[in-house]
């Protein structure tokens, strides 16, 4: 079973501590130790985005992020376990080693 471990964060938040850095960087080994992670990567600020739209048969782009708000997504984990209590034991350890709250959501396909 697929996952993406995304983590939520704010545009008022302070970059990782160095414990946080540390405690990420050993979920990150026991995922790869564990053959559970499939890829793993931080995301640049939303302001830093564009939005594409081709519905209309003519391309539009909006600088900056999809959904304007004070939270946002700043990494995540695509990780294949077992089972969803594997995964959501991985969720809960990112929360907590990032001190961030994260989003567990099936991948699909």
């Amino acid at each position: 079973m697929r996952f993406v471990i995304s983590v939520i964060d704010s545009q008022t938040r302070s970059p990782h501590s160095p414990e946080e850095i540390a405690a990420i960087d050993a979920i990150n080994v026991e995922m790869v130790n564990a053959g559970y992670r499939v890829f793993a990567g931080g995301l640049d600020s939303p302001d830093s985005s564009a939005v594409f739209d081709y519905r209309v048969g003519s391309i539009s782009k909006t600088d900056g992020p999809f959904k304007p708000g004070s939270e946002f997504f700043s990494g995540f984990w695509i990780i294949d376990v077992p089972n969803r209590e594997i995964a959501e034991e991985f969720a809960r350890k990112g929360s907590i080693a990032c001190n961030r709250k994260v989003e567990l959501r099936p991948l699909l396909g």
